[in-house]
């Protein structure tokens, strides 16, 4: 993973989580993944993004995704939302905002039946 795709996974990570407020268990896996990937600065590039402005940051993160993410090939689009799922599902709950926001995603990168299908099984 380029620093760059760090950047914007661990943002579409953050984005996620604070769709509703972050709360101690998502920073815990926010940090975990950073500490994976060495993305540390990639993260606390993430999370000055959201703090720049918190009300537009899904709208202005979207925007800024869709320019890197939204170019990849189809299956490391879904692996990055996958991923995301998942650390949802790790916490114990995945809201119905949190959701909605990933299939906005999906459906701007086309991958929405994908998603829709991955999330049945």
């Amino acid at each position: 993973m380029t620093s760059e795709e760090k950047k914007a996974f661990l943002l579409l990570k953050s984005v996620i989580f604070h769709y509703h407020g972050l709360d101690e268990d998502e920073q815990k896996i926010l940090d975990e993944t950073a500490k994976k990937y060495d993305a540390e600065e990639e993260l606390k590039w993430a999370n000055e993004f959201i703090a720049n402005d918190y009300i537009s940051a899904f709208e202005r993160a979207r925007e800024y995704l869709n320019k890197i993410i939204g170019r990849l090939e189809k299956d490391k689009r879904l692996s990055y939302l996958d991923m995301v799922w998942r650390a949802n599902n790790q916490k114990g709950y995945i809201t119905e905002m949190e959701a909605t926001a990933m299939l906005k995603l999906a459906k701007d990168w086309n991958i929405e039946d994908e998603l829709i299908e991955m999330v049945k099984r």
